[in-house]
């Protein structure tokens, strides 16, 4: 069995470790600055392929004549691609004897596009999943061949839910790795009627507001958690939000309902902010930046 790996996130990473003995190539993104020192740093599935071994391919544009001759030197029996990042085209796919096979985290047809787990959340959804799905010219709209669905725990953060799914999703690929690679599975259309789209996130979008509900502002703090992270603007500066709970805890926008921890009401609702990190400073718990600022029980912080 030969396969081609096309995969960046540490979602991508638990299944890349189960095919490993047959992959023959493995396709990331190329190194990108990050960081405080915006230093060069490799993508999670890069740093992953090193470490076992596999030699690994970071085109600029994976659609680009040369590339796609050289993956289809390799003779592979299947693409696995799993969050990537860039749209594969069909020569590219095509390359492999069964194409290519896309594991994706959301119940498709629901969410298809860059961001499926980050906008399940922001918007509050109780379940998700991995859908197993034969890849086409189009984005996301491939044949299902298998889902797998899972809870959205009411505290899961991003980070956390990207962990549980990436092992869902190892435990597809390794399930059907076979058939996927003989050729042999079945496949059913996706109603496109009831298709939803999970667009890339926006920085605009990490902003928390005061004004606005509470649980909302609680699914936007778990949605993008650890990244790209949440900050509130307030009369201290801005604060970048790290941990944080919901409570029912009721009062005008803005204020101050408790110290310890540090409780702050929004539009409805409130939020216990339970780790914070002030502009140039390093973490801290929200009541050690409150008695630092010297917060006062119903002093408003809008």
């Amino acid at each position: 069995m030969r396969i081609v790996y096309f995969g960046t996130s540490e979602f991508a990473v638990p299944a890349l470790q189960a095919l490993a003995p047959n992959v023959v190539m493995v396709v990331s993104q190329p190194d990108r600055p990050s960081g405080r020192g915006m230093k060069m740093h490799s993508s999670p599935v890069k740093q992953a392929a090193l470490e076992l071994g596999l030699p690994v391919e970071t085109p600029e544009k994976a659609r680009v004549p040369e590339f796609v001759e050289q993956i289809a030197a390799l003779e592979a029996d299947v693409h696995v691609v799993a969050a990537y990042g860039q749209i594969l085209s069909m020569k590219l796919l095509e390359t492999a004897r069964n194409g290519g096979i896309n594991l994706h985290g959301s119940i498709l047809p629901y969410y298809r596009g860059a961001a499926p787990i980050q906008r399940a959340i922001l918007n509050g959804d109780h379940e998700t999943g991995v859908t197993l799905m034969q890849m086409d010219k189009g984005m996301d709209t491939g044949d299902m061949i298998e889902i797998t669905k899972t809870q959205i725990g009411p505290d899961e953060t991003y980070g956390e839910l990207q962990t549980r799914l990436s092992i869902i999703a190892q435990d597809l690929i390794e399930a059907w790795i076979e058939r996927l690679a003989g050729g042999n599975y079945p496949r059913t259309p996706q109603d496109n009627d009831l298709a939803t789209y999970a667009n890339k996130i926006d920085r605009t979008e990490t902003e928390l507001s005061f004004e606005r509900n509470a649980q909302e502002e609680y699914n936007r703090f778990r949605a993008f958690t650890p990244a790209p992270s949440v900050f509130l603007q307030t009369r201290h500066g801005r604060l970048k939000v790290k941990e944080a709970r919901f409570q029912p805890l009721e009062g005008a926008a803005g204020k101050v309902l408790a110290l310890n921890p540090l409780t702050v009401a929004f539009g409805q609702g409130s939020l216990e902010l339970h780790a914070v990190q002030p502009e140039g400073k390093p973490s801290m718990s929200g009541t050690s930046w409150a008695a630092g600022k010297r917060l006062t029980v119903n002093e408003d912080l809008s």
